[in-house]
């Protein structure tokens, strides 16, 4: 049975410490995306290093960008952003979650990226959702499907 009077465990609030309710994320400052690289400069040394000689060497993708790297950042029930601001990626040097800011913060977040484009029909549900037609293919595995799990319905 748990101990009901231990503090929670997890991520705090980056302004208090209190417990974390909200996550968002920004980029990272210079510092952070230089120590970033360096663990992954560090982790392709020791794993040619490990690599079997008699194998081709292990091959590594580029090192971390602040454009493709973010840093989660938390805040408590009195610290948090709104729910639209957390939803977007904020600038390296973003003071989200100072109290000064609550709950906006002082950067411009990047928009949202642009929903991918879908080929095909769309179908709209009787909630009122439109998604993708499924393909005959798919139809039919879902017909086999069905007749796999219950016989008599053949």
């Amino acid at each position: 049975m748990p101990d009901l009077m231990k503090p929670p465990t997890g991520p705090r609030c980056g302004s208090c410490g209190g417990p974390a309710l909200v996550q968002w994320r920004r980029r990272p400052t210079d510092n952070e995306l230089a120590n970033l690289v360096a663990i992954e400069q560090a982790r392709q040394a020791e794993a040619l290093s490990l690599a079997d000689q008699s194998q081709p060497a292990p091959t590594f993708g580029p090192l971390p960008t602040a454009g493709d790297t973010t840093i989660a950042v938390f805040g408590c029930a009195e610290h948090a952003i709104h729910l639209e601001a957390a939803a977007r990626v904020h600038a390296a040097d973003c003071s989200a979650p100072h109290p000064d800011h609550v709950p906006d913060c002082d950067c411009e977040p990047e928009p949202h990226p642009a929903p991918e484009p879908r080929g095909g029909p769309m179908v709209t549900l009787p909630t009122g959702w439109r998604v993708p037609a499924p393909s005959v293919d798919e139809l039919q595995a879902f017909g086999q499907s069905i007749k796999q799990a219950d016989p008599a319905a053949s």
